[in-house]
């Protein structure tokens, strides 16, 4: 599909009217709505993280009903089993000859839009039950597999003050997700709209906007988004330098266990790209990357111990490799 200036004007309209649909119920978060709608333009999957409160599951939920597409919620529990989310065969009857077969009923993993809530309080024999869908997106069961309809486009929640009963997701599934966003408190002015809004009678319709067809077009338009190559070399600078064994810079050496992988640049490019074509451009700038390095990376670079005990984050080694690489003169 080539990119013409009338096509992404009238996609771009229709993102436009999309997030107005969706502040329709959110207010604020304007950052945050940005990050889930760049995600599903680049072809990813989030991991929202946030106190209880600040709204993810209604977020997830008025998204899904501003586009044209099938929702599931899929509430998280420790006694979850991967059957309950990928679906299981049943015996049934041939009422006509009196034979039995097995068919083969399908979970609600098969929809366009999951809601994985609280994703960390199921088991890892659940939560690996996603890796396939999520990457490949498709579904093996009984040797058979079953493709899954696109888009396909998973946004999992989590909390992150309550441990006890929860199971951390391991570093192979946290990579699938192409961004991971920190929900933070609303602002003082954000939050008196928040409790003026939502404490009458006022009720809200939310209209769908964009249907399957559509993003699909979008996703594609996406990669067709310019870089410059200069670009692409401080991308593959930059996820070097978050490695330890690689980076010359001390403080990743100081408080990195271990560093980004190639799929964290192949993120960072494509939502780059994603960011350019929502703000309604043509290439994608070094604002774009530096936009998109915090969820792309915060839980790709995993810190040490002594990181932890001082309380350094993966987000402060993003900002200090944010000031630094512009002034290497060669990739590392």
């Amino acid at each position: 599909m080539e990119i013409t200036e009338r096509t992404v004007q009238q996609l771009q309209q229709k993102l436009a009217q999309l997030k107005q649909e969706v502040q329709k119920v959110i207010v604020g978060q304007e950052a945050i709505v940005e990050e889930i709608l760049v995600a599903l333009l680049a072809g990813g999957h989030c991991l929202l993280e946030g106190v209880p409160g600040l709204a993810k599951t209604l977020m997830v939920r008025t998204l899904s009903q501003a586009l044209d597409l099938s929702f599931r919620r899929i509430q998280f529990t420790p006694d979850l089993m991967p059957t309950d989310i990928i679906g299981t065969e049943i015996l049934e009857e041939d009422h006509a000859t009196g034979k039995r077969f097995f068919k083969f009923n399908r979970g609600p993993l098969f929809a366009n839009i999951i809601l994985a809530d609280e994703i960390n309080r199921t088991p890892p024999k659940t939560q690996s039950a996603l890796l396939e869908a999520m990457q490949e997106f498709e579904i093996t069961y009984g040797g058979q597999t079953y493709v899954l309809d696109r888009p396909f486009f998973i946004l999992a929640t989590q909390n992150p003050i309550e441990q006890a009963g929860t199971y951390p997701l391991p570093e192979a599934q946290l990579d699938r997700f192409l961004l991971y966003i920190k929900i933070g408190y609303p602002g003082a002015e954000e939050e008196t709209a928040i409790l003026s809004s939502t404490t009458g009678n006022r009720k809200v319709t939310v209209m769908p906007v964009l249907g399957a067809t559509e993003i699909q077009q979008l996703q594609q338009l996406v990669r067709e988004v310019s870089i410059d190559t200069d670009l692409i070399q401080y991308v593959a600078t930059l996820i070097r330098a978050t490695r330890p064994d690689t980076t010359t810079v001390p403080y990743v050496k100081e408080w990195v266990r271990w560093g980004a992988g190639p799929r964290a640049g192949q993120a960072l490019i494509l939502t780059a790209k994603a960011r350019a074509l929502f703000k309604g451009r043509y290439a994608a700038t070094m604002e774009d990357l530096h936009a998109m390095a915090y969820p792309v990376l915060r839980h790709r670079v995993l810190m040490n111990f002594k990181a932890d005990a001082e309380h350094i984050s993966a987000d402060d080694v993003t900002k200090e490799l944010l000031k630094t690489i512009p002034r290497l003169q060669s990739p590392l």
